[in-house]
């Protein structure tokens, strides 16, 4: 069993629709499950997740996504279906549904990652204020980008490029010939 560290999950959750979530897939990781089972033991109990628990991702919100993280194109391997994606909620009743140790453990991990990523956004209020505004100002953030590669590009100008030594091809070692005819 892999140890689960807040690293981890903090890298798996996306703000999407103004609330963090996770996805399915990332979920059925965490849980070494097959992401298909864990969404048939949801629809078992559909019940237990209403749209502010768990919901599917428009296209869009989807395609947005696959930048984020790399999933390959339709047609070649990947999701054939739109992913669902729970909220801190409908994470906490995935323990119910999929009653095993592993989720458990999960679980409690899980949630106490979204604590602490509360705490830490409540203990800075210009912090929080301040992410609320690029995420919804995107012209902000692509100035912030354009300021960044900028700069990153007038460091690599300034930085001498030094030629790479390089190894002699063929023999090394210098052989004499000698010939008698």
């Amino acid at each position: 069993m892999k140890y689960i560290t807040p690293k981890i999950i903090e890298k798996m959750i996306y703000i999407i629709r103004d609330q963090k979530v996770m996805l399915d897939s990332d979920l059925a990781t965490l849980y070494e499950v097959e992401t298909r089972y864990l969404n048939k033991a949801v629809k078992r109990n559909i019940n237990r997740f209403p749209k502010d628990f768990m919901f599917q991702l428009t296209q869009v919100e989807f395609k947005s996504l696959m930048f984020q993280f790399g999933t390959s194109k339709e047609g070649r391997g990947g999701r054939r279906k739109l992913p669902s994606v729970f909220t801190e909620n409908g994470i906490a009743m995935l323990s119910g549904v999929l009653n095993s140790e592993r989720a458990i453990n999960v679980n409690i991990s899980i949630m106490r990652t979204f604590t602490k990523m509360r705490k830490i956004l409540l203990s800075d209020e210009s912090l929080s204020d301040k992410i609320a505004k690029l995420e919804s100002d995107s012209n902000e953030m692509k100035k912030i980008f354009r300021i960044v590669f900028e700069k990153i590009n007038i460091l690599e100008a300034k930085t001498p490029v030094l030629p790479k030594k390089r190894k002699r091809i063929g023999l090394k070692k210098k052989f004499v010939v000698i010939c008698s005819f």
